[in-house]
């Protein structure tokens, strides 16, 4: 079993262009030896978005802390503590802070076979 507080992971850079003011946690991963499913903990500065994009595998995200934007290619909703967002494979999106705090999320993906 792994037990540690989130502060213990490492904060990274994510790997996908054009992202900006935004690093990762991946709190649990196949390094852990975590077979489906990937946790992972995003905090995004102010100013910072993740890029417009779309893959193969789908995204559960709750947002923790902060508010920002989560955008498709036709709309753009705000978000707050305590929604939750469901993307869909292939469906186009990108989250965007333009507060003046931290927006932390969680996001879970599955490990693509």
């Amino acid at each position: 079993m792994k037990h540690v507080h989130y502060t213990e992971v490492d904060l990274e850079h994510p790997q996908e262009a054009d992202v900006k003011n935004m690093k990762v946690r991946w709190l649990i991963s196949k390094k852990d030896g975590a077979q489906n499913f990937a946790m992972r903990l995003f905090e995004m500065k102010p100013g910072g978005n993740s890029p417009m994009h779309q893959h193969e595998w789908e995204h559960e995200v709750f947002i923790l802390e902060g508010g920002g934007f989560v955008k498709d290619q036709t709309t753009e909703k705000p978000l707050q503590p305590g929604d939750v967002l469901f993307i869909k494979p292939m469906e186009w999106h990108q989250l965007i802070n333009r507060g003046s705090t931290t927006l932390k999320f969680l996001c879970l993906i599955p490990y693509q076979k």
